[in-house]
């Protein structure tokens, strides 16, 4: 998926994609990156850009360079290192929401592939919730914990413990966020939260239906549709 230059830097963006994909196991020890052309192409970046994030990630200690073979994971972070700095400026609260891109949407498609009874009713109640205090307007209230709640079952749904941990750690960042989004959305036309809120619905059809790709998709799609809403007034 492309990333689009209007967010920060795309060296910092690519730098966040991959570290997520350490973090929480997709990419684990040992494993190969893929090639430099491959990864430019795939995010719509030039070979320059990711080059310059890989040297970061080289730098701090988690993948190295094998002469010939390309590049390999070294280490996932330790554990001190989910104890995010908090969010300091715009440029840190932009860079949350692709790190969740990256994380969150593996978190769901995993969690359309593993999903039972209990953790789909789990996901729905939420939702449930949700739908009540948008219907509710600003008497409803923010649903700040609601939809932080939303995103965590997902994670939890997914059976990687490693999505929970991430987003555990990353909870105060990520607050910051949706406290953003949900505030302007109340006093912003009505459709704007109703946007919001169909793209949740979205995320649970996919993962109810077992569509990873789509439960990916919609996830992805939701984070970033949720950025704009606040940098970009979608």
């Amino acid at each position: 998926m492309p990333l689009s230059s209007s967010t920060g830097r795309l060296s910092d963006r690519i730098y966040d994609h991959v570290l997520g994909q350490i973090a929480i196991g997709i990419l684990p020890v040992n494993c190969r990156l893929p090639p430099e052309n491959g990864l430019a192409e795939l995010l719509g970046v030039s070979r320059p850009v990711v080059r310059e994030a890989l040297t970061r990630l080289r730098d701090d200690g988690l993948i190295a360079s094998r002469q010939g073979a390309g590049w390999f994971v070294t280490r996932r972070p330790a554990a001190n290192a989910f104890d995010f700095a908090p969010v300091s400026s715009i440029p840190d609260i932009q860079r949350c929401f692709v790190f969740r891109m990256a994380v969150e949407g593996d978190a769901a498609a995993l969690a359309a592939r593993n999903r039972d009874r209990q953790s789909l009713r789990r996901i729905q109640q939420v939702l449930t919730r949700l739908d009540t205090m948008v219907a509710q307007g600003r008497e409803g209230g923010l649903g700040v914990e609601e939809d932080l709640l939303f995103h965590r079952t997902i994670a939890e749904a997914s059976g990687n413990r490693f999505f929970v941990e991430t987003l555990t750690s990353l909870r105060e960042q990520i607050a910051i966020g949706v406290n953003l989004n949900r505030n302007l959305s109340l006093i912003q036309p009505r459709g704007r939260i109703l946007r919001g809120q169909q793209e949740h619905r979205r995320v649970f059809e996919a993962i109810e239906a077992q569509d990873e790709d789509g439960a990916r998709r919609a996830m992805r799609t939701h984070v970033e549709n949720a950025r704009k809403r606040i940098f970009e007034g979608g």
